[in-house]
């Protein structure tokens, strides 16, 4: 029965949590509204795509569109999370043997698409740089109130910095007493070398004694997030901020040099 409220209690926490962050993305740019984003991190198994998933949730819930697209050509994982199976997927749509329309899914949470990848594609990099993929990123911004896009990790691939060159933002997930601080800094100055728009971090694996602002448990609340809420075990744990910070900063929930 204990584990059972735990397992409510996190899954509402990540909620609240998700909600938070779309709240603070929505007033990052006053001028100029968020519509299209990209999630990374510096390394693999952060949580960058359990957060692309939850706040792509979010963002349904609310009453506005939105589609998950699948960059990630190497380790795919939005499928899984998503617990669809797509039949075409990008390549398809830029090599033009689908239309887009052919290759959307719909999930089972209203207002929720997904554009998945075909698995093995060759040259993930080059296709990212190509003026069909930015085509096609500008198509589903026609279509779709928010894109959310999720990339590879900064510090094996250039993907994340292509991607984030056609999108209005760029989300830096950092996972708590597992990233070093010198390769967060080393990502985040990579992305900033592709002038990328990072609008903020989001810090996920943390402990749920932290009493901040954006904690992801409700007071008092002692036990951490169970993370086979996760398909991928991936939990987001917390929501560090959504304004632009730089990761270097509040140096004590990243893990030793």
């Amino acid at each position: 029965m204990a584990a059972k409220k735990r397992r409510g209690d996190s899954k509402l926490a990540v909620q609240n949590a998700m909600k938070t962050l779309l709240a603070n993305v929505r007033f990052a740019s006053v001028d100029r509204p968020i519509q299209s984003l990209a999630i990374t991190s510096s390394k693999p198994k952060e949580g960058k795509s359990t957060t692309a998933y939850n706040l792509a949730c979010a963002i349904a819930s609310s009453g506005a569109s939105v589609v998950l697209v699948e960059c990630d050509m190497r380790r795919r994982t939005l499928a899984s999370l998503l617990r669809v199976h797509a039949q075409h997927g990008l390549y398809s749509v830029l090599s033009e043997q689908v239309a887009l329309e052919d290759a959307l899914v719909k999930t089972d949470q209203a207002n929720l698409f997904f554009l998945d990848c075909e698995p093995q594609i060759p040259n993930p990099a080059d296709i990212i740089a190509s003026r069909r993929f930015a085509d096609l990123m500008a198509r589903l911004e026609s279509q779709f109130r928010y894109v959310i896009v999720d990339t590879p990790p900064v510090g094996a691939f250039v993907d994340a910095a292509e991607v984030g060159q056609l999108v209005d933002g760029v989300l830096f997930v950092v996972r708590e007493n597992f990233t070093k601080r010198s390769e967060a800094v080393a990502a985040v100055e990579q992305l900033r070398k592709g002038d990328v728009n990072i609008i903020g971090t989001v810090m996920s694996f943390c402990d749920g004694t932290s009493n901040d602002y954006y904690s992801y448990y409700s007071k008092g609340a002692a036990h951490p997030v169970d993370s086979s809420l996760f398909a991928d075990s991936e939990a987001v744990a917390r929501v560090e901020q959504a304004s632009g910070a730089r990761p270097q900063g509040g140096g004590s929930r990243f893990a030793k040099r």
